[in-house]
């Protein structure tokens, strides 16, 4: 019998009786009837003819169709039989892997396994359906291919005994000859030569049942497979809706978080630490420098309002001019300043052109500013050279107000406070200096030696030199502390005086003298902000630094003796 060999005698029509047949003898009984079997895994439980007889089990498709030959067979006496209450156990029919022999099993013999096909299934149990039709197309493929194989070689058979049989009845039997398939004897009767053609000869298959089974299972497939096509379209469909609904979510919540932001950004400390100078800052370069901005701006604006103010106390800037300014005098650090006045004398002065790939990033006036990119350990430290020309100041003049911190709150509007550490000699000092706090960026301070010399031409037709470097150094009154990011500097203010012969015997007045500025500054913020920033806010404060400080030195010397 084909697929499951599985029988329900409680749901047959009518009861299995014995009755004679005619052409049967007395005493051979057969039983005949309906049963309900397991055809496969479509249609379940359907009703079948069945016929006892001979020892033999034989069922049929329905009793009009028994003239068409049984579909299958089974002999009792070499079956192996267990008996199940019920339609069947549970467990032998969820061997099937199926969820509709279940159904099958629950409701008796109908074929209510057809509930399969409705479209309201989870796409999981319809998956394991097209498993369960997977496991039967390969056994029908397996059971096909043994039909067609035993076909070919059942043709091969045939046409030897035909050629045999034909050749016997020459010799042998001339009385008899063939007729299509069947051969006449002597008595008349007929004999089918081509029994192994009997699709039930051929190892007990039932081509046709497999083929109808066959032909089930693929319209099987195809409507689950149909169906699983539907529910995953359903299922796009609800994560679509899905993803849109947290999409505009994301999207208001985005726009809620931009608004929130814009009015932090309105206060002067907004969103703790986390937005502050940092590797893991929450504010992108952008917003940073907008916070920095905003804040150079506040204190430019608040620093005029001072300066329009404040009444400045006039005093005497008279200085000697002694050999002072000739040497550092005899310190701990007189070596380390020599050597720094003569680096800068030496490599500060050059020219920008050449190889020493300096960019002029600002041109304003008589005032150049210029630029090399360097970076070391994601900090920048572009070293900034700017070059001016100062009417009506002398280079002295210049180097005495940058030197003397008396005047340093007048014109430095960066620093919060300052004082000298320890003073070296009469033209050198250490000084520790905070700078005032800009927003985002954490709080500076530096320690820096601070000398002033005189550098005398060593050609009649060459100017004098003066100049102011202040250097980082170590002192143990003013160590680092995690209030501030300590910065570390090496600048140089260098200054030559031209004078223009006065016409006739008048004097020379501020009219006839310019002032050449030479600055220089490498600087290493220290800290982790972003090196963007930093450019950008270099690129705006040191033109304004220069700007303010020479024009603060021709407001200090005006009307007064000029100071060579």
């Amino acid at each position: 019998m084909s697929d499951n060999q599985s029988w329900n005698s409680s749901g047959s029509e009518e009861d299995i009786e014995p009755r004679e047949e005619p052409g049967h003898p007395i005493g051979i009984a057969e039983f005949s009837g309906y049963l309900s079997k397991w055809t496969n895994y479509i249609h379940g439980w359907q009703d079948r003819w069945v016929v006892l007889k001979n020892n033999t089990l034989s069922y049929y498709k329905s009793q009009d169709e028994t003239e068409y030959g049984c579909r299958g067979s089974l002999c009792l006496s070499k079956a192996v039989i267990t008996a199940d209450s019920g339609y069947g156990s549970e467990s032998s029919l969820r061997r099937h892997g199926s969820m509709l022999s279940l159904t099958s099993a629950t409701s008796g013999y109908s074929a209510t396994s057809t509930s399969s096909f409705k479209k309201g299934h989870s796409l999981r149990e319809k998956l394991a359906e097209m498993e369960t039709f997977r496991d039967i197309l390969c056994r029908q493929v397996d059971t096909l291919q043994k039909y067609f194989d035993s076909c070919a070689d059942a043709v091969s058979k045939d046409e030897l005994q035909r050629d045999k049989i034909v050749e016997d009845d020459e010799d042998d039997f001339p009385n008899t000859r063939t007729d299509g398939e069947f051969l006449h004897n002597n008595n008349g009767s007929k004999e089918k030569l081509l029994q192994s053609l009997n699709p039930k000869g051929i190892n007990g298959i039932d081509f046709k049942g497999e083929a109808i089974t066959f032909k089930a299972t693929t319209a099987g497939i195809l409507a689950t497979l149909s169906h699983c096509i539907d529910l995953m379209v359903k299922r796009e469909d609800s994560w679509q809706k899905r993803l849109d609904k947290e999409m505009e979510k994301r999207r208001r919540i985005e726009e809620s978080y931009k608004s929130a932001l814009n009015e932090l950004k309105k206060k002067s400390h907004f969103g703790g630490p986390d937005y502050e100078e940092g590797p893991n800052s929450l504010i992108n370069e952008d917003e940073f420098f907008d916070a920095v901005e905003a804040a150079l701006d506040r204190q430019d604006k608040i620093e005029e309002q001072s300066q329009t103010e404040k009444t400045r106390i006039q005093r005497s800037d008279a200085v000697s001019l002694g050999d002072a300014y000739s040497s550092s005098g005899t310190h701990r650090f007189s070596n380390k300043v020599e050597e720094m006045v003569q680096s800068h004398m030496t490599y500060s002065l050059q020219d920008v052109g050449g190889d020493a790939n300096w960019q002029l990033v600002v041109e304003e006036g008589e005032m150049k500013v210029y630029r090399r990119e360097v970076e070391e350990n994601g900090i920048v430290l572009d070293p900034l050279k700017a070059t001016h020309s100062v009417k009506g100041v002398t280079g002295h003049e210049v180097c005495h107000y940058f030197w003397d911190t008396a005047y340093r709150s007048d014109w430095e509007t960066t620093i919060e406070n300052f004082n000298v550490v320890e003073t070296l000699s009469e033209n050198a000092v250490i000084v520790y200096q905070t700078h005032k706090r800009v927003w985002p960026a954490s709080q500076r301070d530096v320690l820096y030696l601070s000398a002033m010399r005189k550098i005398m031409a060593s050609n009649e037709n060459d100017p004098d030199t003066w100049l102011v470097c202040n250097f980082s150094v170590d002192h143990e009154n003013a160590l680092p502390t995690s209030r501030c990011v300590r910065a570390k500097i090496n600048i140089a203010m260098i200054c030559q005086t031209l004078v223009s012969p006065p016409d006739g015997d008048k004097e020379i007045s501020r009219d006839n003298i310019l002032c050449k500025i030479t600055y220089v500054a490498n600087v290493n913020p220290g800290g982790w902000a972003p090196a963007s920033v930093l450019r950008a806010v270099a690129k705006r404060e040191y033109p304004k630094f220069l700007k303010r400080f020479t024009s603060y030195v021709q407001e200090k010397t005006a009307g007064k003796p000029i100071l060579f």
